[in-house]
């Protein structure tokens, strides 16, 4: 518990237990001194309560134990395995800026989490894999850069002209309106050279970054162990 801390079954507790002395018990086993244990407590907000039995904690509470015992060592690394899990807004958002402080303070801090909305508010690197292969290892940044999930909105009176002159395999072309095309798969420089190199108006020309959920779904889409059939898709 001194060097790693984790949290990966935060339910794992006695239920007849207290919250206080489950704390005590890790803390006497493995030599950690009695005032972290008040000091877990009051950075998980569960002093009030650390007197309770654990059978009547709700899945917030519990979460919340469970990151306590990570922290009680005061360890250099901490692995979490869904720690928003059961939180509520105000606990997602202290459990967040927890993480950035405890990173910011030289500790290494392993989240795993199926949360990108999340994700892309706390993670500084990513380490994505698909069906027990790496699939990234990159930043937050440049994931979202190099995706290619992201898209550019074109409006233009030749719009079906515009098309064919970009149509070219990786790239994908929609329209929603006449008028308006959705391109993924290039640039807004590239459209607008082959537009103006061919006299073709622009009245629009917006790209559009995409979210860290669009990239890592645009990424894993071919590595997805159960994949769903869409609704009203025949069997």
């Amino acid at each position: 518990l001194t060097e790693v801390g984790a949290l990966l079954e935060a339910r794992s507790v006695h239920p007849g237990r207290t919250a206080h002395h489950h704390l005590r018990a890790l803390a006497h086993t493995h030599g950690i001194p009695r005032a972290r244990v008040e000091h877990v407590l009051g950075l998980t907000g569960l002093t009030d309560v650390a007197h309770r039995r654990v059978k009547g904690f709700s899945l917030g509470m519990g979460q919340r134990l469970g990151i306590a015992a990570a922290l009680l060592g005061d360890p250099a690394t901490l692995i979490l395995d869904e720690p928003v899990n059961g939180l509520d807004p105000e606990g997602v958002l202290w459990i967040r800026n927890l993480l950035k402080s405890l990173a910011a303070e030289g500790r290494t801090v392993l989240v795993s989490s199926h949360l990108m909305s999340e994700m892309a508010l706390t993670a500084d690197h990513l380490v994505i894999i698909g069906r027990g292969r790496l699939l990234a290892d990159t930043t937050v940044t440049d994931f979202v850069r190099d995706s290619g999930a992201g898209t550019t909105k074109v409006v233009t009176p030749q719009a079906g002209t515009l098309a064919d002159l970009l149509t070219a395999p990786g790239i994908d072309i929609t329209t929603d309106t006449p008028g308006t095309l959705r391109i993924r798969g290039t640039d807004a420089p590239h459209i607008g050279r082959t537009a103006a190199a061919h006299g073709i108006p622009l009245h629009e020309l917006t790209p559009a970054t995409a979210s860290l959920e669009e990239a890592f779904m645009d990424l894993t889409r071919d590595a997805v162990e159960y994949p769903a059939t869409p609704r009203g898709a025949a069997a």
